[in-house]
């Protein structure tokens, strides 16, 4: 099933998207769902998808997006390539990204020129906690899963690179493109094999698996909740393939008016425009 956020008669509403789009009113938003679990019963109004404008399936994200760096090997070498600082040793490399709103499917991203010369993408599929996740066994991790998005971890390479850490460089206004919308848990396998693949102005950059994840959904679970309580909500951004922008030689950032395409298999696909 997909979930998505939207605009309606000038009313935030989030809802089933089908051939056409059915909103459930009695939630407040995404996250009122995604807490109380999806109605018994179906509404039965209906709307043409293209009488709405959809948002990020969480526009506002209660906390800060939790992301892995260096979950994939071949990243993680052309990563280190980049920059000697930049490497994975023997346990899961986490950051957050602060997120004020993130960008919708068919959104802008702002360049920052005035910030960073350096913007680059990363195509992730990113996990949604179901329900408040503490102490929570690998083997339990999959009851905690409500389901799968895909995320662009837009970064100031060099903004990161130079505080010898992630936040800043990844936190920029505009940096987290998110969407379509939220694909269920139920429609995949678990542990999910779902293709991911970027596209910068039609060329194909990046093309990986999440089999190919070094950390898995339920180690990362395990791992994270065994001292913090995971909300229901939150979103754990599981790493990126190689083929961004920075591990090209030489390196292949963004510039403004290009047009990046995130696709995963069984998700659909976020475009975004740079801006």
């Amino acid at each position: 099933m997909k979930l998505a956020t939207f605009i309606y008669g000038g009313e935030e509403l989030v809802g089933i998207v089908a051939d056409q789009v059915i909103p459930l009113r009695d939630y407040s938003s995404m996250e009122d769902l995604i807490r109380k679990g999806l109605p018994d019963d179906i509404p039965e109004e209906r709307i043409p998808a293209d009488e709405v404008k959809f948002l990020s399936p969480i526009p506002r994200p209660a906390h800060d997006v939790i992301c892995l760096g260096m979950n994939f090997a071949d990243h993680t070498t052309e990563a280190a390539r980049f920059h000697p600082t930049m490497v994975r040793e023997n346990y899961a490399v986490y950051f957050s990204k602060r997120v004020n709103l993130a960008v919708p499917d068919k959104g802008i991203v702002d360049s920052h020129e005035n910030v960073t010369q350096k913007v680059d993408y990363e195509a992730e599929v990113a996990v949604i906690i179901g329900k408040d996740a503490y102490q929570v066994a690998a083997k339990d991790a999959q009851e905690y899963v409500f389901g799968y998005t895909l995320l662009n971890d837009i970064s100031a390479r060099e903004v990161q690179t130079r505080h010898k850490q992630f936040y800043l460089g990844k936190s920029l206004d505009g940096f987290t493109p998110i969407g379509p919308w939220i694909v269920t848990a139920d429609e995949f396998a678990f542990p999910p094999m779902i293709p991911v693949r970027s596209y910068v102005n039609g060329e194909l950059r990046q093309n990986g698996n999440t089999s190919q994840w070094i950390y898995g959904i339920e180690d990362v679970i395990e791992d994270l909740s065994a001292g913090m309580t995971l909300e229901a909500g939150t979103i754990i951004s599981m790493g990126t393939p190689a083929g961004v922008g920075m591990g090209f030689d030489p390196p292949k950032f963004l510039k403004k008016g290009d047009v990046v395409i995130c696709e995963a298999d069984g998700i659909g696909t976020l475009t975004n425009t740079i801006g």
